[in-house]
């Protein structure tokens, strides 16, 4: 069945940022005491919400740890090149067909400066700051449904993470799997699976 509408996960789907943003909680719970090996973030943290993040490693999230955590980020990635060009042409090509969307466990602020900075056109964005529960929880690919205006299962929803592919799955929606962060046997519960957006993906899925 063609979807209705596409979502997109933001950090490592849309944005191959992954390894940025490991580099950057690394360097952050270094400096708090308490080191993160590249291991330890993509088995136990890639995928989750910054609240999630901070609470499982450091034992606390405050505004000024988030807000310290977005600023290096940014200064890394707001120049949009972590979204890659095939990936920016399947986006704008989706948008042409239905209606699209991202569900992101990151900070608006921090989504919009790169989306925006890639020349995408994406209005709807449902970040952390508009909900309470965060991936796995359904609430954000939920929130995304109803600001599109179709039911959960006419949407596509393309995810990168076992916590993002579950957060899809419990809203209704189907999902694609993008392999490149976690490979594809974290990602079995997907239903289907890609290496990376391309043309040629969007080109079938949307067929």
């Amino acid at each position: 069945m063609t979807p209705r509408a596409v979502v997109f996960d933001f950090n490592g789907t849309l944005s191959d940022d992954e390894p940025i943003l490991y580099a950057v909680y690394a360097e952050l719970f270094a400096e708090q005491g308490r080191p993160l090996s590249e291991r330890e973030y993509y088995d136990e943290l890639a995928g989750h919400s910054e609240e999630e993040i901070l609470e499982r490693w450091l034992g606390r999230s405050t505004p000024e740890l988030v807000a310290d955590r977005i600023a290096r980020y940014r200064a890394r990635s707001g120049d949009g090149s972590t979204v890659y060009p095939e990936v920016r042409e399947a986006v704008r090509y989706a948008a042409q067909r239905v209606p699209v969307a991202i569900v992101s466990g990151a900070a608006l602020e921090e989504v919009q400066p790169v989306v925006a900075a890639a020349g995408l056109e994406i209005p709807i964005v449902v970040a952390a700051d508009h909900v309470i529960d965060g991936k796995p929880h359904p609430e954000g690919y939920l929130i995304a449904a109803r600001m599109l205006a179709v039911e959960p299962r006419d949407v596509l929803a393309f995810e990168d993470t076992e916590a993002g592919v579950a957060s899809a799955k419990a809203a209704g929606m189907r999902v694609v799997g993008i392999t490149r962060t976690l490979g594809a046997e974290r990602l079995a519960a997907a239903d289907e699976l890609a290496e990376r957006i391309d043309l040629d993906l969007m080109h079938r899925v949307l067929s």
